[in-house]
């Protein structure tokens, strides 16, 4: 990973905007489900105790009346189960989460996302509910959280083998997160993501798989697992580092799929190669490049740049040589999505919790573990995405116009040329 990088993940910045709109999204589920877990873990401490007719002494008994526990993002429902006592004992299930008269957590719209951030460990997790939910949270027991690491893991794994028969995507950012979290005895676990956008110009999740350093065959596992549940193309461009075993993988799998390689990615490297006293000039003539009107005036700033360099700093100007052609992709696709496409920030802004996060508990992740809790904060993420600008064009790339310089080609059909105005 670059030094560039480096300092740009796990910025407050980077983890979102909307902090309070997230609990909103997420708390409800959140809380239910610790709920549903504390609940399983008290059957189970029972499991073995009968009747004298040998049922089951302690069973569900539906749900209490639904509560609404105020927060500060605004109030979330929440039902919390009951329990019948045959043996007339007197067992009752009171969640830990939600106490039967907690009504206030006043400092929950910081509490969600530090879930996110500290909920790897047993002991992090029960400590990031104690500030959504307050004092009583502290007693969550190790087993339910593991409970609810577990069930976050069963749904990645559903989702993972969904029917992908009538799914299209138009464009793909892909990135490999190095998290230095251990898996199986594996160090080199990577998460490989990928999004999407959609032919109505949504985003949402592609895949989430583990790999052993973003190789090719960890990525052709990733790609050809798509296409055996459904998928029938690749997208029209996709969108990621140039430093990843994708690309060959991609082009034996989705050979038609066009690269478009990530400037934040490529502007890093180029300025690790320079001296400090040259990054702010060269960044902006790096900045010249992908930043200018047409594929012309980019190959102008371009030529100018290896001038420049050349002589002096040729490491520099060799990473910038080796990648031109899928550096300059994005003219070839809508003015309106350019934003989008120059890089893979959509998974870099997304993910930069998931580096910050595990690398702070790097020794207690299983693979099932570390792949749930990515599930699940992508997830969340998802609610927040909006549509891609110029969303509108997508129908006109689908039907195949031409584009140049973002804008339709004059050598498109007349009828094409209509679609696309």
């Amino acid at each position: 990973m670059t030094k560039h990088k480096q300092e740009t993940q796990g910025s407050p910045e980077a983890i979102g905007t909307s902090l309070d709109d997230l609990v909103r999204r997420g708390a409800r589920e959140v809380i239910q489900q610790a709920i549903e877990a504390e609940l399983a873990e008290l059957l189970a401490q029972y499991s073995n105790v009968k009747t004298l007719t040998g049922r089951q002494a302690v069973v569900r008994n539906g749900y209490l009346p639904e509560r609404e526990v105020l927060t500060a993002a605004g109030p979330v429902a929440v039902q919390v189960p009951k329990v019948r006592d045959r043996s007339g004992a007197g067992v009752k299930f009171n969640s830990a989460v939600v106490p039967p008269y907690v009504r206030k957590s006043p400092r929950v719209s910081a509490a969600l996302p530090w879930l996110y951030l500290k909920g790897i460990s047993t002991g992090d997790m029960g400590e990031a509910l104690s500030v959504l939910l307050g004092e009583e949270a502290k007693g969550l027991s190790p087993n339910v959280v593991s409970r609810l690491k577990a069930q976050w893991a069963e749904e990645w794994k559903r989702w993972d083998q969904r029917d992908l028969s009538g799914k299209r995507w138009v464009y793909w950012w892909v990135d490999g997160i190095h998290t230095g979290a251990k898996s199986e005895g594996n160090d080199g676990q990577c998460l490989l993501v990928i999004m999407g956008v959609t032919p109505d110009g949504r985003k949402e999740r592609v895949a989430i798989a583990d790999g052993f350093r973003e190789s090719k065959a960890s990525w052709q596992e990733v790609l050809l697992g798509l296409k055996q549940r459904g998928l029938q193309s690749g997208p029209l461009l996709a969108v990621g580092d140039g430093a990843m075993g994708f690309w060959a993988a991609l082009e034996e799998v989705f050979p038609a799929t066009r690269a478009q390689r990530c400037w934040f990615h490529k502007l890093g490297n180029v300025l690790n190669a320079l001296p400090a006293s040259q990054q702010a000039k060269a960044k902006a003539a790096v900045q010249a490049i992908f930043m200018a009107a047409t594929r012309a005036d980019a190959l102008t700033a371009y030529a100018q740049f290896l001038e420049r360099y050349g002589a002096k700093y040729p490491k520099a100007v060799e990473k910038l040589k080796q990648d031109r052609d899928s550096l300059l992709a994005f003219y070839d696709f809508p003015a309106e999505h350019w934003q989008h496409l120059r890089t893979t920030n959509p998974i870099e802004s997304t993910f930069a919790t998931v580096r910050h996060r595990t690398t702070r508990s790097r020794n207690c992740l299983s693979r099932a573990t570390f792949l749930g809790l990515a599930f699940k904060l992508m997830e969340e993420a998802e609610k927040t995405w909006r549509r891609i600008r110029g969303a509108d064009k997508i129908g006109a790339l689908l039907a195949g116009v031409l584009f140049k310089d973002g804008l339709p080609a004059q050598d498109n059909p007349p009828e094409q040329q209509k679609l696309a105005a």
